[in-house]
Order: structure tokens, then C-alpha cells, then sequence
């Protein structure tokens, strides 16, 4: 397809996302590992898989699932322990490159950000395919990336042909594009919702088009004006070069509560990993941890330390989060467990870590 053909003047979000990061970075810095199923996460039956190559990935193994249940279904597999200051130091290499294309860029994670293009003075398809090329040739690895017109489509976009792919969606392909998705692919569709739509027989984009804004209004409140639009390609949100925020942090609930220590560790493991990506999104630090727990009987308990220095790495994270949970007494099974952090501040002051 030519450029002329496809509207390029109107493509100018970029959203790339590395491709299996973690494990391509354990592949990069250990050649002998490529074409073998990888797992990234460690090796204790208690942990959790951070990432998975895409070999592991065809044996159904995906981040977040118990490491006993990845070694199930990928006896073969090569289970490695995360390192994430080998991962922020190629994350760095990777958003210089990015940031020498553009100075307007979103950071989402270690490993994923929107650029907008606009004015990179080249061609904006042409830009995508160099800056593959430059991050191939600095870091030896390989990223997807999707191209369109706001940022829910280039996401959408940039899932589409992994790994090392680049799709495109022009105005004129929505939104017959996303009718056959399922509307859990829609940004601002969680669990929640879709099991409102569901229970009404809605499954699909082409189901939930047939839907008026009146409606989903009255069934979603004004998050269904959002949804209303956004599967029509309209999605007006800017990127986030900088926003200010009191408080970050993430929580989950056990379908089956426990009391080992052990298991309530991994998950504060996950948790700094996730906080961590969090603060480098939002370019920011912060100096109180919060552990959150509520027992099988919904009582809940919180731990919080206010430290000297501010802190944004997970491995900071991680410590004061046990530490706060190994004063706390639990004489009963834990159904919920959660970390937060607040008393956030620019990361553009001096960083230090007291536990360096």
C-alpha cells in the first residue's frame, strides 16, 4: 500500500511496545537461550512469571501465573530469576533512541510508550521502520509498534502482528476494523464491565455497536459516553507527558485465601514490579510505602513507613513492603494484600536510595 494511500498525514500516534522485554533481554545477554522456552520469574514453586518468551508463551504460559503452573505446562521450560536493574539499564538505551526521534513521548512502563510523530521531520511510516531499525542495531532487540490516529487505536494496533510487527489503522477502516473483537480489547472495558455487556448478550464490537450512547450511559454512567465513542475511533486523551499524582500502588484478591508468608511476598514482588513501572511512566519517586491487607473474616490492616531518602526502584519497593508485612501478625488466612505508595515527588530532584 502507498503512503499517499493511507491517510498518513492523520497517523501521527505511535505506540511501541518491546517485544517479550524481559526474556529478550535474558536471550540477548545469553545467546544460548534463543529458540528454547523461556520463563522469567525464577524458580521457587511460590513465584509468579514476570514474562515468558513466545515458545513458552505456546505452551499457555503467561506473566503473572504461578511458577508450579508454568512448570505444568512447560516441564521443558528455563526458568530464570528477574533482574530489573539489567532491565532499566536497557530500557534506557531504548528511550534515548526513542527520545531522539521525538520529544513528545509517554512512558508506560519499562518497556512501552507512545510517541507522537508529528513532527520528527520525516515521513511518519518512514520514522516507524527507523526507529526498529535503530533499536535493533543499538540493543539487539526487537519491538511491535502500531501507528494511527489517537492512542487507543495505535495500542490496539501495536498488539495486532507481534512480535517485531507494525500495523496501521487509518480513519477509514474504523470501524468496520474492530467489529470481530471482543470488547475486552476495547481500553476502559474491564472485568466489570464486560461482565455487564456479556450478561446482556454482548460480546463483540459489532455487538456493542448496536448499542445507543442513551443506553450505555444508563448502564455504565458517563464511562459509556467514553465507550460509545472510542469504538467509533474517536478518543481525545492527550499524551501524558506529566501529571501529578498523590498516590499509586495496586492490590489483588486471593480466589483462595492464604496465610504463607512465602506466597504474600511474591505478590509484593509483583506489586514493586508494577509500582516501579508506574513511577518511570510518571517520571516520578516517592517516600511512604503502604502495605494493605484484609483477612478472611474482612478486617483489614495497614503498615506504613514515611523513609529519609525517596525511592523508585521495585527492589527498594519490595523490601520495605516485607519488612512492613513481617511486623504485621497474621493469625489468620489473608484474602486481599495490597501496596501503595504516596508522598511523591519529581524524579528530576537527586535520587537516593537509603538502602544502597
Amino acid at each position: 500500500m502507498e503512503v499517499s494511500q493511507i491517510q498518513e498525514e492523520n497517523l501521527h500516534i505511535l505506540h511501541i511496545d518491546m517485544d517479550a522485554f524481559y526474556a529478550s533481554v535474558e536471550e540477548k545477554d545469553n545467546p544460548s537461550l534463543k529458540g528454547k522456552p523461556l520463563i522469567v520469574g525464577g524458580n521457587s514453586r511460590h513465584g509468579i512469571v514476570t514474562t515468558a518468551n513466545y515458545e513458552a508463551r505456546k505452551y499457555g504460559v503467561h506473566s503473572a501465573m504461578p511458577i508450579f503452573m508454568a512448570k505444568q505446562m512447560c516441564p521443558k521450560g528455563i526458568f530464570v530469576p528477574t533482574r530489573m536493574n539489567r532491565y532499566r539499564e536497557i530500557s534506557k538505551e531504548v528511550f534515548n533512541i526513542l527520545n531522539s526521534f521525538t520529544d513528545i513521548l509517554e512512558p508506560v512502563s519499562v518497556d512501552e510508550a507512545y510517541l507522537d510523530i508529528s513532527t520528527s521531520g520525516e515521513k511518519n511510516i518512514e520514522t516507524c521502520f527507523e526507529i526498529k531499525k535503530e533499536v535493533l542495531e543499538n540493543t539487539g532487540l526487537t519491538l511491535s509498534m502500531g501507528l494511527s490516529f489517537n492512542k487507543f487505536l495505535a495500542k490496539l494496533a501495536s498488539d495486532w502482528n507481534k512480535p517485531d510487527g507494525i500495523k496501521l489503522i487509518t480513519p477509514n477502516m474504523v470501524p468496520e476494523i474492530l467489529l470481530p473483537l471482543s470488547i475486552k480489547k476495547i481500553h476502559g472495558i474491564g472485568r466489570k464491565t464486560a461482565k455487564k455487556l456479556n450478561d446482556i448478550g454482548v460480546y463483540l464490537v459489532e455487538d456493542l455497536l448496536e448499542l445507543s450512547e442513551e443506553f450505555l450511559v444508563e448502564l455504565l454512567g458517563k464511562h459509556g459516553t467514553e465507550i460509545y465513542l472510542r469504538i467509533r475511533g474517536v478518543d481525545n486523551r492527550k499524551l501524558e507527558i506529566d501529571r501529578e499524582r498523590k498516590s499509586l500502588g495496586t492490590e489483588t484478591t486471593f480466589e483462595i485465601s492464604t496465610r504463607d508468608k512465602n506466597v504474600l511476598k511474591e505478590y509484593i514482588y509483583k506489586f514493586s514490579l508494577e509500582i516501579e513501572k508506574d513511577l518511570t511512566r510518571k517520571r516520578i519517586q516517592g517516600r511512604t510505602i503502604t502495605l494493605k491487607i484484609k483477612d478472611e473474616d474482612f478486617k483489614s490492616k495497614t503498615r506504613s513507613r514515611t523513609l529519609e531518602y525517596d525511592i523508585n526502584s521495585s527492589d527498594d519497593i519490595y523490601k520495605i513492603s516485607s519488612m512492613l508485612l513481617d511486623e504485621l501478625k497474621v493469625s489468620k488466612k489473608i484474602r486481599l494484600i495490597g501496596v501503595s505508595m504516596s508522598n511523591l515527588s519529581s524524579l528530576d530532584k537527586v535520587q537516593l536510595s537509603f538502602l544502597n
